[in-house]
């Protein structure tokens, strides 16, 4: 048995990492309650976020940080681009058509981050990659730290967008009934783009959040996405408060997996939370907010 502080420790560091897989998972569930379907791309899509993000850092000496907003803003317009051009046309509105169309998009765009960057992986070197913040006996890193409160704040302004602005009440009026909602003037096609916009934008924070603790390579979505639909489908199809207690849970998880079965065997905690859960509550944690 670990010593006690090296416990706490870990659980420590599974929170804060949880709260950026809290943000990736914010998006996938959004997308998830607005279109009804699983977006297959999601990970690609973040890893194209985290290569932008590199680039940045690496070309341009900008920080991470400091590239958050500019990264958010193109991964929003990203994201409608690609739903209102390409998602949305070939699709053609049947929800099969959406699963078969992200599918595509995510084989795409994993092939042509491997034309671009081969199979190499990347990091970024910053002042602070190996800062520590002293709390008692344990030792916490500042990327983290800052990652960490930076995904609550945007968890928070995206609880706020959707519940207290015309556009967000407006995507919870389509998510529950599109017909309705077109009844009364708003149109289910320009919200779908919208919500696949903010759930794609949420991909290009968390990038911003990630990289300075993280690498990157053409892979990395994988390893990420399995990640947000186990976080999704924890806290509970569609459920915002769930998605930032899942993605807490699952880093909780991870991390005391590592610590008490080795770094290979870690991950397999995360499918064992994720049964139990289901067996004990199948809608999962929260039920989606409507």
């Amino acid at each position: 048995m670990p010593p006690l502080d090296i416990v706490l420790a870990a659980i420590v560091n599974g929170v804060l990492t949880g709260g950026v897989y809290a943000l990736v998972a914010l998006g996938l569930t959004l997308i998830y309650g607005v279109l009804h379907i699983v977006n297959f791309a999601h990970g690609s899509l973040l890893m194209l976020a985290m290569f932008g993000c590199w680039l940045f850092s690496a070309q341009l000496g900008i920080d991470p940080y400091v590239a958050l907003p500019g990264m958010t803003l193109i991964a929003f317009a990203a994201g409608w681009s690609l739903y209102a051009g390409i998602i949305g046309r070939v699709s053609r509105g049947d929800d099969r058509g959406i699963l078969l169309a992200t599918l595509g998009l995510a084989v795409v765009l994993d092939n042509l981050a491997l034309v671009l960057f081969t199979g190499d992986t990347r990091t970024i070197d910053t002042p602070y990659s190996f800062d520590v913040v002293e709390f008692g006996p344990m030792l916490i890193p500042v990327p983290k730290l800052v990652s960490f409160a930076v995904a609550l704040v945007l968890a928070a302004l995206l609880w706020a967008f959707m519940t207290r602005t015309d556009h967000g009440r407006a995507i919870r009026a389509v998510a529950r009934e599109p017909d309705g909602a077109r009844l009364v003037g708003i149109d289910p096609p320009r919200i779908f783009a919208l919500s696949y916009g903010i759930g794609i934008a949420c991909l290009g924070a968390a990038a911003c959040l990630l990289l300075p603790s993280f690498y990157v390579s053409p892979q990395v979505g994988n390893t990420f996405v399995l990640v947000a639909f186990t976080v999704v489908v924890l806290g509970g199809m569609g459920s915002f408060p769930g998605a930032v207690v899942g993605g807490l849970l699952v880093g909780v998880t991870e991390s005391l997996g590592g610590l008490f079965l080795g770094e290979s065997l870690g991950p397999i905690g995360i499918p064992l939370v994720f049964v139990a859960v289901l067996l004990l509550r199948p809608s999962g944690l929260f039920k989606a907010a409507r």
